[in-house]
């Protein structure tokens, strides 16, 4: 399906310049918000336009399709996310090809994780995700279990944990994901003090909230209708 980098450049510039005010309203700075534009079944050529753009965070659903957009761009400048849910068998396209791992969710899968990064003498850095939503539909570790998983993950030699991520519910009216992005925050926050160490990265907030991600504290928004348009 063809697209206009024309249009491209202007969802991309005004997605930027709404993160950008939203951190100006909560008191941060620019830089201390990521953008990762989620690229999943949206062709090479679209994320070779992004790049072009200077957007150099895209993020991905599908470990095989991760694996083979970062085989055909080969851009040094390219920074791959994988944010979908993460199978044991798929750690393989993912360790030393992504610059974040957000959505880690099991013991199982780190220590996949662990033994393929230490394979190839590298650190994977990765967020725990939090299930803090009761749909049945959505991954990650339930609260409960978080400390133990990450104390698991600190201890590793070859994964590098530097935050949280979460998905609530997709709601028409965007402020009804506040709450979720206020309780991964005290979450985190509650993680640190308990552990003693500083976990500075937030992954939060999608088209319809990041907005309200950002000024919760997010510190990557994961970002792809609004720049891409719809599936």
């Amino acid at each position: 399906m063809p697209f206009s980098s024309e249009d491209l450049k202007k969802r991309l510039t005004l997605v930027k310049e709404r993160i950008s005010r939203a951190g100006e309203k909560a008191g941060r700075k620019a830089e201390e918000i990521k953008l990762v534009a989620v690229s999943k079944t949206k062709p090479t050529e679209m994320i070779r336009a992004a790049l072009e753009l200077g957007q150099f965070d895209f993020g991905e659903n599908y470990a095989q399709e991760l694996r083979d957009k970062a085989a055909e761009i080969t851009d040094p400048q390219i920074r791959w996310h994988f944010i979908g849910s993460l199978q044991r068998n798929k750690v393989k396209y993912m360790v030393g090809k992504t610059a974040l791992i957000h959505s880690l969710d099991s013991a199982s899968v780190l220590e996949e994780i662990e033994k393929r990064a230490a394979a190839q003498n590298l650190k994977q850095p990765v967020l725990l995700e939090v299930k803090l939503s009761e749909e049945q539909t959505k991954t990650g570790i339930d609260p409960a279990g978080l400390i133990s998983l990450a104390e698991k993950a600190l201890g590793s030699k070859s994964v590098e944990l530097l935050g949280l991520m979460t998905m609530p519910p997709y709601f028409p009216d965007p402020e009804q994901g506040r709450p979720y992005y206020e309780r991964l925050v005290k979450t985190r926050d509650e993680l640190e003090k308990k552990l003693g160490v500083k976990l500075p990265e937030l992954s939060m907030g999608m088209s319809n909230d990041f907005e309200i991600a950002v000024r919760e504290g997010a510190t990557y928004v994961r970002v792809g209708t609004a720049i891409f348009g719809e599936r």
